[in-house]
């Protein structure tokens, strides 16, 4: 399964970053978001990072990925935890559709 990793740069080159997250350390291409700091955190997805996250997304991101791994190893109370922040199947449909782009009912046009 392929899936982006919140990662925080470490040292930063010039297209180039050394960055750690999820138990791993690797190098990533910065290209695509341009110039990176140390501290910066990163979605990284096969090698290359593919968006600057904000701490706090990263931190969600991360709960998410932790609870899918608790879920993947078969442990019913790890994949059940609270995640820290909603999640979609608990957010108000209409609110949902909203983030989708879709017509709030009762907004004017």
């Amino acid at each position: 399964m392929c899936i982006g990793l919140p990662m925080q740069v470490l040292h930063a080159d010039d297209g180039r970053a050394t960055a750690t997250g999820r138990g791993r350390t690797e190098a990533v291409d910065t290209r695509l978001v341009g110039p990176v700091q140390p501290g910066d955190w990163l979605l990284v997805f096969q090698g290359a990072a593919r968006e600057r996250l904000h701490p706090q997304r990263a931190a969600e991101i991360g709960a998410a990925l932790a609870l899918l791994d608790a879920a993947m190893a078969g442990d019913a109370t790890g994949a059940t935890a609270d995640p820290g922040f909603a999640l979609p199947s608990s957010l108000d449909p209409d609110f949902l559709a909203s983030l989708a782009g879709a017509p709030t009912p009762g907004a004017p046009r």
